[in-house]
């Protein structure tokens, strides 16, 4: 039988771990290859063994997303390899630290913002036009409930993420008469370290795995799937249109 996504590029970042190990993995199982980004080789190596249990295959790229050379090196080689890129994942973020806004050091300040934000874009710059040599390229974003519900001591993860969403926004309606599609996944609470060590006194058992975010990712990534500039809230199962401008 055919999979779903068989033949298919599948970018993800942050895939050493949490709901990016899982995603990749999730993609693998429906045919993709995946080229997977992170910082620590060890991850990496573990997902692969993974995947390569799953029946799929995968590239690794240890990489630091504040590398920017690297990401213009690693859209290079895929354009040299493939030609193209079907899927990109933008998962790799940092949860920052729980602080007031007027204590944050500036060194973090500025590499939360460089991670979860700038990144991002670098990524879209690079990537771009082997998204729009796919049939089908679709991009998805993870984003957090923490914009529109932006709590005490949080500012710095929360500021982030709605950059991100922004970001993610103007990029879908740029490529909106293209094959590209554009989308933006809130996980909600779930049971990863980023999660435990931004909020400790937190059973993790109550909290849903990152396997199963993963398993509501995935659709987000068919060529079937052809909404763009949309969110997926997982808390709340659902889509969910961007908010008009103003």
């Amino acid at each position: 039988m055919t999979k779903s996504l068989a033949s298919r590029i599948a970018l993800v970042t942050g895939a050493s771990r949490g709901i990016g190990y899982a995603t990749a993995i999730a993609l693998a199982r429906e045919g993709a290859h995946i080229v997977a980004t992170a910082r620590t080789p060890g991850g990496l190596e573990e997902l692969d063994d993974a995947i390569r249990a799953a029946g799929g295959t995968a590239t690794l790229v240890p990489l630091e997303l504040r590398d920017t050379d690297g990401i213009v090196r690693l859209a290079a080689a895929l354009n040299e390899r493939y030609g193209k890129l079907d899927i990109m994942v933008g998962n790799a973020a940092l949860g920052g630290s729980n602080s007031p806004l007027d204590h944050f050091e500036t060194k973090e300040w500025d590499t939360v913002i460089a991670v979860n934000i700038t990144a991002n874009w670098h990524f879209i710059r690079c990537m771009d036009p082997l998204l729009k040599r796919s049939d089908a390229g679709r991009v998805v974003f993870l984003t957090s409930g923490a914009p529109s519900n932006p709590r005490p001591f949080r500012g710095l993860y929360a500021t982030s993420k709605a950059g991100l969403e922004v970001l993610a926004r103007v990029y879908a309606t740029e490529t909106a008469s293209t094959p590209v599609k554009v989308n933006l996944f809130n996980p909600g609470p779930t049971r990863t370290r980023m999660r435990a060590a931004v909020m400790p006194g937190e059973d993790p058992m109550t909290l849903p795995t990152p396997e199963e975010v993963a398993a509501k990712i995935v659709p987000l990534c068919s060529p079937d799937f052809q909404e763009t500039g949309k969110l997926y809230d997982f808390p709340k199962q659902r889509l969910l249109s961007f908010r008009p401008p103003d």
